[in-house]
């Protein structure tokens, strides 16, 4: 429904961001499609371009840490680009720990019958970003839901 607020998903990696969105009422999180990552002004460009198409209110990024919760290597570029978010856009940008979502997202993908293939990379990273969404959200329904409130 137009006007509802909406909220992207990303995981970030190094040449594709794998997106995903959450769905009408800010439920369930589906996969939308996935961007290349080599050039940060086109990246950002397209990221805008989605944002306005799709009334985008917030945005969560995928959080790499390890298994020991310690930040990786790889936290600080994705911490460094979700500053660049916050100020390009000015909008609220989440990070959420991601431990183990490419897993999830590949038994999510065999779950539905996904095939395996050349496209399966790409589609991985939407469904991570999936994953990493809808965590998010579920956490807010029951921090609402904690709190006494209404998500």
């Amino acid at each position: 429904m137009p006007g509802e607020p909406r909220v992207l998903g990303l995981d970030v990696g190094t040449r594709r961001i794998g997106i995903a969105i959450s769905g009408p009422l800010g439920m369930p999180a589906q996969p939308l499609l996935t961007l290349g990552n080599s050039q940060p002004r086109h990246t950002l460009k397209d990221l805008g371009r989605l944002i306005r198409k799709h009334g985008i209110t917030a945005i969560v990024a995928g959080h790499p840490v390890h298994m020991s919760g310690a930040p990786s290597p790889e936290a600080a570029k994705v911490q460094a680009f979700a500053a660049t978010l916050r100020e390009t856009f000015a909008l609220p940008v989440h990070l959420q720990d991601e431990r183990l979502s490419s897993a999830a997202a590949e038994e999510l993908m065999d779950r539905l019958g996904l095939p395996r293939g050349p496209q399966r990379k790409a589609r991985l990273d939407q469904y991570a970003a999936v994953v990493i969404l809808q965590d998010w959200l579920d956490a807010q329904e029951r921090r609402a839901a904690l709190a006494g409130i209404a998500p």
